[in-house]
């Protein structure tokens, strides 16, 4: 074992990618199925909010960019199953974790999007978000999970741009229209912080994910990251950041910022949130409801299969 051992170690030294056929620690691997299969999650149950909105969006082209982008969506939970599966669970294995409440999702996604300025926010500061996030995952140290990133990170930079062209219309527009913009903002401000996790000192997983190179930045700085990049852009829309504390720092060169109500955080991630019974109703719905065409599929394949022997 320790010949394998240190070859692992080897790998994440070189900075190079552990492969499928690798050798691997237990945990690393269960390091990375908790992640990734929590990612993919994150984006199915994503289309939710924005589902709802569809047949609501005010014009053609509005239908149209978000329905682009929640197939996108379910896309990146496609490419994110599979990429768990490199390492030896199932999907149904997954999907089993998730409706029975052993797996979790984005907190992000168990707040209501209430009206057309809450796709705005979501596209401008949840996707923004995750892009922080997931940029610094186009290094980490599994292969599959390195490569998908590539794709997905070029389209969730449009889904960001999307939600941002929301915000900047609505900001530009009438008062009311501004004033929802303004609301929509104050509403997922601080949602969208915590989305990054806890902080480095609270977290279960970040340390050994940094050792491993899972992860290739903390929670705190890729928060930090954010803010950074986003405040000037609220100010761009002539928005006003939630947060009082909210300056511009010189001496280190951040923006500073309010603590976050942590209490908040671990009740949403607990099942506590305002949709999260939701949520978790509706997938598992679409999910039985939807059976007979994963049936069908698999019989497909089998009949196909069969053909060609």
């Amino acid at each position: 074992m320790d010949k394998y051992q240190a070859a692992f170690d080897a790998i994440i030294e070189k900075d190079d990618r552990v492969e499928p056929r690798d050798w691997m620690p237990d945990d690393y691997r269960n390091n990375l199925i908790r992640q990734i299969s929590q990612h993919a999650h994150s984006e199915v149950i994503g289309m939710q909010p924005e589902g709802n909105w569809l047949l609501r969006a005010p014009s053609l082209r509005s239908k149209q960019v978000l329905l682009a982008k929640i197939q996108d969506e379910g896309g990146h939970g496609l490419y994110l199953y599979s990429v768990a599966e490199t390492l030896g669970v199932s999907r149904e294995e997954m999907i089993d974790q998730l409706h029975e409440g052993k797996a979790k999702y984005s907190s992000i996604f168990n707040y209501p999007a209430l009206n057309w300025a809450d796709i705005g926010a979501i596209g401008w500061l949840v996707d923004g978000a995750a892009i922080v996030n997931q940029v610094s995952l186009q290094r980490t140290s599994y292969g599959p999970y390195s490569r998908g990133m590539i794709r997905i990170c070029k389209e969730e930079s449009f889904h960001q741009r999307q939600g941002y062209e929301i915000m900047l219309h609505m900001a530009k527009g009438t008062p009311e229209q501004k004033e929802m913009a303004q609301d929509a903002l104050n509403r997922f401000w601080f949602p969208s912080l915590m989305m990054f996790g806890p902080h480095d000192a609270d977290s279960a997983h970040s340390s050994k994910a940094m050792q491993w190179k899972i992860k290739r930045e903390s929670n705190d700085t890729l928060r930090q990251k954010f803010i950074d990049k986003t405040v000037p852009q609220a100010e761009f829309l002539g928005l006003t950041v939630p947060d009082p504390n909210c300056k511009w720092n010189e001496e280190t060169g951040h923006y500073d910022h309010s603590p976050f109500d942590w209490d908040e955080f671990w009740a949403v991630v607990n099942g506590n949130g305002p949709c999260n019974k939701e949520r978790l109703d509706h997938h598992k719905k679409a999910h039985n409801d939807n059976a007979w065409v994963r049936e069908a599929a698999v019989a497909y394949a089998k009949k196909t299969e069969s053909t060609l022997v």
